[in-house]
């Protein structure tokens, strides 16, 4: 257990301390100041409550109406200010949570995007999960947790210390007769109530321990059945072209079972923490009254003696017990940070791992592009590229063939700088302003514009964009550059392809990658389109792959892989 809560609290404070000494410190402690001083008014008001208690029942037990009033009366002023400082409290922390929880948005979306992370953790990391929803749904618990069980914790550590102090006043002196000695016991229910709870704190952790371990399941089935949700909408054409709607729903309802399956044992392990949690309340009601009859019958004190030590008993029992009552969010706490610190060690891990990449990147002192001793593999270590060593000058044009998984998208992916598993040498010339363009072409949601604009949204007038879209054979959606849609759904493949090729002209690289880029155009389409891209941009540098043999007239060397380390190289 002493080993869980250090592991614990290391993630906490790793998670914590980048806010807390951030750029928006001081914003951040004068909010938590704030709430800290509502937090012990709120405490204080209990006491009075406490010490209204008394007033209160010693009046009806008098039956002194004019007590009763004043009681009333003074009710009403504690009930005012206590709604005030709960309304308040409630608000600053809310508004604490979202700030905090913004800023470590926006830290963990710059990290996850910085250096490819987001690509190469699917390569090389398999261990964690739905980063998304690590971001969206974990970032949020983290902070609403941290927030409101630490204010917790702390407005029982200062509600047991004003209580104790009152029980301790109000338990009188205890003796107990042991044979013809008397032993006396001083503040006697305060050693009930630190007991009472010390034993149901221990009990609560040996029932409710596995939730822990059960949370964090549940976190992750919950985002794997939700991810196979989202794939189906992003492959819905695909999906309904097969009729694979029962596979579909098979392995929903796979993935959905084990959500099922999870929750149950949630479930089961929350029921025996309920009965209980349930049971260690209830009995402490019967228990505080126990107590304090012996000095209610004894007239030591009156009615409102016995509620006030009542309440004061269950103040401190409270306190105590704060462990037992939030027992489960305690679980699904320490869940959220075991997930959050596994997914921000994986992030520094990539990062690392970017630092010590193999490919060495140089400015060429011409206008070339050169490889030297480029070696390429896959993840499990089999060579698909080894020893290439190739110069392209501006204007050049080079095809990239070979069988299917001989690694020619894999050379342009390292090309790029976002393939892991390269080594070796390779020179960018100083004006390198590449684009490349995947088989399919990812159109962001939002206008049309945005998306032919993608990914350096520059100043374009709408005029030159539809002559860009009238040239690459768009015209018809030439009138839509505003419209907001779905384009990757709307729009055919071949209609997205043309889409990449506006995007060229638009943007205007001096480089550019095409991988497969023409596979869904008809071949008079395909050749007009590679003219049309020498004929705009002549000094422009095209790398193609491609399985087409038109493909050979356009370019001017070729690159033949065979998947086995060797090449081939035709001018």
């Amino acid at each position: 257990m002493l080993a869980d809560i250090k592991r614990f609290g290391r993630g906490m404070w790793y998670l914590t301390r980048s806010y807390w000494s951030s750029e928006e410190k001081l914003q951040a402690w004068g909010l938590l100041a704030v709430i800290v001083g509502l937090s012990l008014g709120y405490v204080y008001l209990q006491v009075l409550y406490n010490e209204w208690f008394n007033h209160y029942y010693s009046a009806l037990q008098e039956y002194d109406w004019n007590g009763i009033v004043a009681a009333f009366k003074e009710f009403c002023i504690l009930a005012t200010l206590n709604i005030i400082v709960v309304v308040y409290l409630t608000y600053l922390q809310q508004m604490l949570e979202i700030k905090w929880r913004c800023w470590l948005t926006e830290r963990y979306v710059g990290r996850w995007l910085a250096d490819k992370a987001y690509y190469r953790m699917q390569l090389t990391d398999k261990g964690t999960d739905n980063p998304d929803q690590r971001i969206s749904e974990d970032l949020h618990l983290f902070t609403n947790m941290s927030i409101n069980l630490s204010l917790g914790l702390f407005r029982a550590v200062v509600t047991l210390i004003s209580f104790v102090a009152i029980l301790w006043q109000l338990s009188g002196v205890m003796t107990i007769p042991l044979g013809q000695q008397r032993f006396t016991i001083y503040g006697s229910m305060v050693w009930v109530a630190v007991g009472y709870s010390i034993v149901g704190t221990w009990l609560t952790h040996k029932i409710g321990k596995p939730l822990v371990k059960l949370n964090f399941e549940q976190q992750r089935y919950e985002a794997d059945f939700r991810f196979s949700l989202v794939r189906l909408r992003e492959n819905s054409e695909s999906i309904a072209l097969f009729g694979g709607e029962k596979e579909e729903q098979r392995a929903f309802m796979n993935r959905f079972q084990k959500v099922l399956g999870n929750f149950w044992e949630i479930m089961r392990r929350q029921k025996q923490l309920t009965w209980f949690t349930a049971g260690f309340g209830q009995a402490s009601i019967f228990i505080r009254i126990m107590l304090a009859l012996p000095r209610y019958f004894a007239k030591e004190i009156q009615l409102g003696g016995l509620m006030q030590i009542a309440t004061a008993f269950d103040n401190v029992r409270e306190a105590f017990s704060f462990f037992v009552d939030a027992y489960s969010q305690l679980a699904q706490w320490r869940s959220v940070v075991d997930r959050l610190t596994g997914f921000d060690k994986s992030m520094a891990d990539t990062s690392q791992a970017a630092d010590r990449e193999k490919i060495e990147r140089v400015s060429s002192p011409s206008r070339v592009l050169a490889t030297a001793g480029l070696n390429i593999k896959l993840p499990d270590g089999r060579p698909l590229l080894e020893q290439l060593n190739l110069e392209l000058a501006a204007g050049d044009s080079l095809l990239v063939a070979g069988p299917s998984g001989s690694g020619k998208s894999t050379l342009l992916r390292t090309l790029a700088g976002i393939w892991p598993y390269a080594a070796g040498r390779v020179a960018v010339p100083p004006d390198y302003k590449a684009l490349f363009l995947p088989q399919k072409p990812y159109l962001p949601l939002g206008t049309l514009r945005e998306a032919l604009l993608y990914p350096k949204f520059t100043n374009v007038s709408a005029q030159e964009i539809r002559e860009v879209m009238n040239l690459c054979k768009l015209d018809k959606l030439a009138g839509m550059i505003d419209k907001t849609e779905d384009w990757s759904h709307v729009l055919s493949l071949g209609e997205q392809q043309r889409i990449a090729f506006a995007r060229v002209l638009l943007t205007k690289p001096n480089w550019l990658f095409l991988d497969e880029a023409t596979s869904a155009l008809d071949e008079p389409t395909e050749r007009y389109l590679y003219s049309l891209l020498t004929e705009r941009l002549p000094d422009i540098t095209i790398v193609s792959v491609g399985h087409r043999n038109t493909l050979t007239s356009y370019h001017k060397k070729k690159l033949t892989l065979d998947g086995t380390g060797k090449w081939s190289l035709l001018n």
